[in-house]
């Protein structure tokens, strides 16, 4: 039983390693200048048995969108252990800052996959990217909600809009910095937000 194991292990292990390096790979190159056979090599699986996989990039491209939804699944749900919504907001925040150098070289990864898959015809896997963003947007309306503010869903858009545009500047200027103070900027803004005094 234990052998007839293994190769299952081995297939998921394979399988799991060409995904996180396809959302990787993706990320700094881009889907057109990316190959299959780069996704392979950063794998170190061998490019013959990619398709056993994935029968084409887009497919390798699904992967990359499901892993980048893994990983805002992973986070939110680190967040949500924290007691208020204002200090999950805050630490969403702080988690973006913390990634400054990766946005300053390459710019927020479900982002500017968005940006890129958009200018293709099919309409197919841009329509994917923007379900990870919206489910993001999901989850901070409901910090929004949860803290009895007026307007939340244009609460967090505003809140997205502003982690967007900071990464993308920080990337075209290759400055982590802005990312840093754009984060302060954020976290004062969200200690200004007050419910509607519902005395009056």
């Amino acid at each position: 039983m234990t052998d007839s194991v293994k190769p299952r292990v081995r297939t998921t292990d394979k399988r799991r390693r060409l995904t996180t390096e396809a959302a990787r790979v993706l990320h700094e190159q881009g889907v057109e200048r990316t190959t299959l056979a780069d996704i392979a090599r950063a794998a170190d699986v061998p490019v013959g048995n990619v398709y056993y996989y994935f029968k084409t990039k887009d497919e390798l491209v699904l992967a990359a969108l499901s892993e980048h939804s893994a990983h805002l699944d992973e986070l939110t749900s680190r967040l949500d252990q924290l007691p208020e919504p204002r200090d999950r907001l805050k630490a969403l925040i702080e988690a973006w800052v913390d990634q400054r150098q990766v946005a300053a070289r390459y710019g927020c990864p479900t982002g500017t996959l968005a940006v890129e898959l958009d200018k293709r015809a099919d309409g197919i896997l841009d329509a994917e990217a923007g379900a990870v963003i919206r489910r993001l947007l999901e989850w901070t309306g409901h910090q929004f909600r949860v803290l009895g503010l007026r307007d939340p869903d244009d609460l967090a858009i505003t809140l997205i809009s502003a982690y967007q545009g900071m990464s993308l500047l920080a990337n075209a200027l290759r400055d982590p910095d802005i990312m840093a103070r754009e984060g302060a900027r954020l976290l004062r803004w969200l200690d200004c937000l007050q419910p509607p005094d519902r005395t009056t």
